[in-house]
């Protein structure tokens, strides 16, 4: 899968050079000028990486990095025109996982770049499993749950069937399939009881949180997808 990064510069002909070199070395690039617009596309989960600037408009990179770091551990370079030691300092204490001071030479931005994606392959290698859907992260040992951070409370069955979904995710699962690989061969209830369970899911997570990520999927059964 192509790495994605989000570019946040409120100066256009930087994100543009930045966006343009990226592409160029196989990534896919996203641009957005404003703390606001930056900081609702990095809580999307979409992207693998951000590099963002701490002068923006509406709202300073500093504070779109300590929401970000809230919610994600997506890795995060910030740039500034300053060479302050204070501002590094701060950025680093907020969650940033590098900084850099322009100008600078692009290819040192490639370096940190890789440095920083090898980094989370080897982390994601640790945390095999671990399975992270946007805001939603499931740990297979501990059996915990969170969304944004804040845990949920899920009996056995319905932890089985949000790790089913959510290594499914994607496809759409057939009430027969659920019933198969949740339940068991030897399972011989109405296969209602996936409804029912798609409920108490919904409940915990959808309602409680606003988001969507278990779908119906008519005449189907259902799909997994980590809302965007």
């Amino acid at each position: 899968m192509m790495n994605r990064i989000l570019i946040v510069e409120d100066e256009k002909k930087i994100a543009r050079f930045l966006q343009l070199e990226l592409e160029h070395e196989g990534y896919e690039v996203e641009s957005c000028h404003d703390g606001r617009s930056g900081l609702e596309r990095a809580l999307s989960g979409e992207f693998s990486l951000i590099v963002l600037d701490i002068m923006l408009p509406g709202l300073n990179g500093m504070e779109v990095c300590r929401r970000v770091r809230g919610q994600l551990d997506v890795p995060i370079i910030m740039l500034t025109a300053k060479d302050d030691t204070m501002d590094k300092v701060m950025g680093l204490d907020i969650g940033a996982d590098d900084y850099m001071t322009k100008p600078f030479a692009i290819e040192e931005l490639f370096a940190r770049i890789r440095r920083l994606f090898r980094r989370s392959e080897t982390a994601q290698r640790e945390e095999s499993n671990v399975i992270k859907k946007g805001m939603l992260v499931l740990d297979m040992d501990s059996h915990q749950v969170t969304c944004g951070g804040e845990e949920i409370s899920l009996t056995k069955r319905e932890f089985d069937f949000l790790a089913y979904l959510m290594t499914n995710e994607g496809i759409a699962l057939t009430r027969d399939q659920i019933l198969e690989n949740v339940w068991g061969y030897d399972f011989y209830g109405d296969t209602n009881i996936v409804d029912v369970y798609v409920r108490y899911l919904r409940s915990k997570i959808d309602n409680r949180f606003s988001k969507e990520f278990i779908h119906t999927v008519r005449g189907v059964g259902y799909l997994f997808k980590h809302e965007k």
